[in-house]
């Protein structure tokens, strides 16, 4: 029997990935369809199945991808070919997010249709600004208008007026552009030009603003900070309240690039996300596997040799490998295992093996020199590693043994989202994880930005770096991502 299609309207919150509801991840993660807006977050992409077809069609004011009715005929034909579609809309979908038209449309087609409400972002920017928008003994309502209209002379509602006479807070959202004549009609309405206002920038909007001021001078104010759409303007009592989060945040407000693959922007981010920072990709890769003149098999026929690796890719793709050529695991027992890292020691560990060797310095010189006092000389050291690895270990090791530089995968160049290089303007800290994300990141852009700081993993990527950009790095200590974190928290401490 024929599967019959279905569309669900999802609301992917106000923010981060993780701001998504429970239900509305699942649904993205069976998904057949993922048809997205704005100022998503790009980590919830990452959750759609990889058969999956992902469809830009978003909506901003002036910057109008595609129209309200080709996104509802879009939604209809990719229910009517059987297909189960997400449609992810930022904050909530029935709240000025024209999920309602949406779901008008899809119902009028007879199409299976749900909504799956999400945090709206008159709630949440507030939220995150310390704002609560309605508070005891301040205010017991809320007001959430649109400044965006079409059936007025000026954009706005035509019952703005009476709303200066209304008790609690008013909250307006796609204003930014008339907040100046919001601000002038409240006043000559009666709402006192003391009352607290603020305009508020942030979720995953590429601009992140906070300005706090009165209903008098607000206009003012966020015109000399340059504040740049989406906003949310806040105004009443709660406006003047700051009851922001006191768990520690050490890289509250700073912006970090982060370069790699997917697995390992990944890992970044879910270290530096927690101590407050905000994310991008500057520069995204995908590992592909690479043809072998050998069978992986050959290296476990008993022949006493050390299998080197150099990142956890490349312990994951051995296995991977050995797994795929049905290799009982206990054919390894001849050989000895050196790693260059913690990381790289628990990825292996992952497969129930320990490394016998790892250098006190994660560096490729240092494990070169570990290996050459350790194998004897008659014994075979097996690279298994990136294409992309350091010509040097293998020069080094070659010069006094044995050795065979295996390549099981290299990495290439993803495309980057449309907010990513306004995001690395913005940017604090740029990372780079090895020297061939350096070598991509300099073929995808011009340059880097005078004003960033750039952090590198070790010595290898950092001589990479040096090749393009006369500055001097931060060193991570650890090469691993929670030495990245660690270096960053300490050079912006010192910063602040």
């Amino acid at each position: 029997m024929e599967r019959e299609g279905r569309v669900y309207l999802v609301g992917a919150g106000c923010g981060r990935a993780e701001l998504i509801t429970v239900r509305g991840l699942e649904l993205l993660r069976r998904c057949d369809v993922a048809v997205y807006d704005d100022l998503i977050d790009p980590a919830l992409l990452r959750e759609v199945p990889g058969d999956a077809e992902i469809v830009y069609m978003g909506k901003r004011q002036g910057k109008h991808h595609a129209s309200q009715e080709e996104i509802c005929a879009r939604l209809i034909q990719y229910a009517r070919m059987g297909k189960m579609v997400v449609r992810l809309k930022g904050g909530d979908p029935f709240l000025f997010g024209r999920g309602g038209e949406e779901m008008a449309a899809l119902r009028e087609a007879g199409v299976p249709c749900q909504e799956v409400p999400g945090i709206t972002s008159a709630l949440a920017i507030p939220a995150m600004a310390g704002i609560p928008v309605t508070h005891r003994g301040v205010s017991r309502s809320v007001h959430i208008v649109t400044a965006h209209t079409a059936d007025s002379p000026d954009g706005l509602p035509e019952y703005l007026d009476s709303l200066a006479s209304l008790p609690g807070t008013l909250v307006f959202l796609m204003g930014l552009s008339q907040l100046e004549e919001i601000s002038r009609r409240l006043i000559a309405a009666g709402k006192p030009g003391d009352t607290p206002a603020a305009v508020l920038s942030g979720g995953n909007a590429p601009y992140p603003a906070t300005v706090r001021g009165t209903l008098g001078d607000i206009a003012v104010r966020t015109r000399e900070a340059g504040v740049q759409p989406p906003a949310v303007i806040v105004v009443g009592a709660v406006a003047g309240l700051e009851l922001t989060a006191t768990i520690p945040a050490p890289l509250a407000g700073i912006m970090v690039g982060l370069s790699g693959s997917e697995a390992m922007t990944d890992k970044l981010r879910r270290v530096l996300e927690p101590l407050g920072a905000r994310t991008f990709a500057a520069q995204r890769s995908a590992l592909r596997a690479l043809p072998l003149s050998m069978e992986i098999a050959s290296l476990c026929d008993g022949t006493p040799r050390y299998l080197v690796f150099t990142s956890a890719n490349g312990v994951r793709e051995f296995f991977r490998r050995l797994k795929a050529e049905r290799v009982d695991l206990r054919r390894l027992a001849a050989c000895r295992f050196a790693v260059i890292g913690a990381a790289t020691g628990e990825a292996l560990a992952d497969y129930g093996f320990q490394a016998d060797l790892r250098p006190e310095t994660y560096t490729t010189a240092d494990l070169a020199q570990v290996l050459l006092s350790a194998v004897p000389p008659q014994e075979e050291i097996c690279l298994l590693r990136s294409r992309q690895g350091s010509k040097e270990l293998f020069q080094t090791l070659a010069a006094a043994r044995n050795v065979r530089d295996i390549h099981l995968y290299d990495a290439v160049s993803l495309p980057l989202a449309a907010d990513d290089a306004v995001w690395l303007e913005r940017a604090d800290y740029l990372v780079f994880t090895s020297a061939g994300g350096v070598n991509m990141f300099m073929e995808q852009h011009s340059g880097i930005p005078e004003r960033i700081k750039c952090v590198c993993i070790g010595e290898v990527t950092a001589a990479a770096l040096a090749r393009y950009w006369d500055g001097a790095p931060i060193l991570a200590r650890d090469t691993c991502v929670e030495g990245i974190a660690v270096a960053i928290v300490k050079d912006a401490g010192l910063s602040a």
